[in-house]
């Protein structure tokens, strides 16, 4: 009689261990996909910095979305030039061209981020990443010009 009471007894631990090991292992991978996310934040930040220093030192006219800025940057998937703009500003925000340029801004806008929890699959819109930069040669030295092409 009790060796039946025993083995009714495991068939409930089994259960126990189901649901507990469900709830455990979605918030390990959610954790895990939060620190995705602040990476994917971080590295978004960083190409917004990088470009807008690329900015600051070529000419204007320079192609710095085909710069390798975006093409090396396979570590994030679906971020390509198209998500990069370079604003060149006065210092009272209006847009400005010629020797009247005092800031340069790049902005790394609509990134998709595919959030992937098991069960939990959605894609979240990043904020704009933005960094201005004041001026510096624009590409133009003492010696000549040069468009940074790489």
């Amino acid at each position: 009689m009790k060796n039946q009471a025993i083995k009714k007894q495991g068939g409930v631990y089994v259960i126990e261990f189901t649901l507990v090991a469900v709830v455990f292992f979605v918030l390990l991978f959610a954790a895990i996909e939060f620190g995705r996310l602040l990476f994917t934040y971080n590295v978004l930040h960083e190409a917004s910095r990088r470009a807008a220093r690329l900015a600051v030192v070529c000419q204007v006219n320079s192609d710095i979305d085909s710069i390798s800025l975006f093409n090396d940057a396979a570590i994030l998937p679906n971020l390509s030039s198209n998500n990069l703009t370079i604003s060149y500003l006065a210092y009272d925000g209006t847009v400005a061209t010629g020797i009247d340029i005092d800031l340069v801004r790049a902005e790394i806008i609509n990134y998709q981020h595919q959030f992937i929890v098991p069960g939990l699959y959605r894609v979240i819109s990043s904020p704009t990443f933005s960094t201005t930069l004041p001026r510096e040669s624009l590409g133009v030295f003492k010696g000549g010009a040069t468009d940074c092409s790489l």
